[in-house]
């Protein structure tokens, strides 16, 4: 029977015989060095090939590189910053995938690709992303703002907030705009790139409305549909801008033509304070539908002063104006240092009241 040698022992063998004949042909010096070292044998050390790559199956998608699976533990946030697009980000995904806020869900499928008019799950066409929409608009809005506020500088009406938001105040000042602009009165957004937006770009001022009785010495136009007073004197001169508010539904502020302003209550009694006879309160107060030095016109109705004047119509009437318009007003008619009743015959006031509002949609 034939012993086996393992291939290890002959490897060994191998290198001992090597290293005992180089050590011969060095001479005794060599051979004595020889003979004190320890044979050793060298180690290689190998290493296991990696295992083959797995990849994941591609996403069952219209377009699956523009849809994500979401991970374990991953949020909206962790998403947005894969990509360097400044696009994308935690309210344009919520817009595009229709989420109602941030909570998602692992092997939630979501669409990244924002604002390319399509659902790329499914390629289903999809309006715009809102959250840009409404970014774009916002940066468009602050611009019509800065516009109103240079075309309503000096006419004693509050500055507008540059904030990007369209809200009742911006859009009473649209209104108004449109009027000094010869425009038709409306109280909606203004488009951007419109014909009427690009007409308020590029108008170096605000004209007196063709409505206004511009005949008269001085004259008052009010706008029902902006809720906004223009003040002014014959076809010259355009004094004020005030936001008002008339009747409520029930009280509708009468229309007129070219009323006379009949009599002028200071109630000096009363730091100018007014009760009405048709509404009266137990005690003055001007949140209850008092009246702030009253311009008496058609009957019992009124241009008045109030803490309370918003942007719809919510008086019993009459046409309220903020107290310190009141004043100006009162002060630009020359009475406003009156303390007694007097006559519409010495300060020579008429009114024009126009227009109807409109609720918002």
């Amino acid at each position: 029977m034939t012993a086996r040698v393992t291939p290890l022992l002959i490897a060994a063998s191998v290198v001992v015989l090597a290293s005992c004949s180089a050590s011969t042909q060095t001479g005794g010096d060599a051979v004595g060095a020889a003979s004190d070292t320890t044979p050793t044998t060298e180690v290689v050390e190998t290493t296991a090939p990696p295992p083959p790559p797995t990849t994941e199956p591609a996403l069952d998608v219209y377009d699956p590189l523009c849809v994500v699976k979401v991970a374990p533990g991953e949020s909206l946030s962790l998403i947005a910053d894969r990509f360097d697009d400044d696009t994308v980000r935690v309210d344009t995904i919520i817009a595009e995938n229709d989420l109602a806020g941030t909570t998602i869900q692992p092997n939630q499928l979501l669409d990244v690709c924002v604002d390319n008019g399509l659902d790329d799950r499914t390629g289903e066409a999809r309006e715009p992303n809102q959250a840009l929409v409404a970014e774009a608009t916002s940066a468009n809005v602050k611009v019509q703002q800065a516009k109103l506020n240079e075309l309503f500088a000096g006419f004693g009406i509050a500055e507008l907030a540059v904030d990007g938001v369209s809200g009742s105040v911006t859009r009473q000042r649209l209104c108004a705009a449109r009027l000094g602009l010869g425009l038709p009165a409306s109280t909606l957004d203004m488009a951007e790139g419109s014909e009427e937006e690009q007409a308020m770009m590029a108008a170096p001022n605000l004209n007196i409305p063709f409505s206004a009785p511009i005949e008269e010495e001085r004259w008052v136009l009010i706008d029902q549909t902006c809720q906004i007073m223009f003040v002014g004197a014959g076809n010259q001169q355009l004094q004020f801008i005030f936001p008002t508010s008339t009747g409520s539904p029930g009280y509708e502020t009468r229309l007129q033509d070219r009323s006379k302003v009949y009599r002028y209550d200071p109630a000096f009694d009363n730091d100018g304070w007014h009760d009405s006879s048709e509404f009266p309160v137990p005690e003055d107060n001007p949140i209850n539908g008092n009246m702030y030095k009253p311009l008496y016109f058609d009957g019992g109705q009124a241009i008045h002063g109030a803490n309370n004047v918003p942007t719809n119509p919510q008086s019993k009437g009459c046409a309220r104006l903020r107290l310190e318009n009141q004043n100006q007003l009162l002060d630009w008619l020359g009475i406003g240092a009156v303390t007694t009743p007097i006559g519409g015959s010495q300060f020579n006031l008429t009114v024009r009241i126009e227009g109807v509002y409109v609720p918002p949609a």
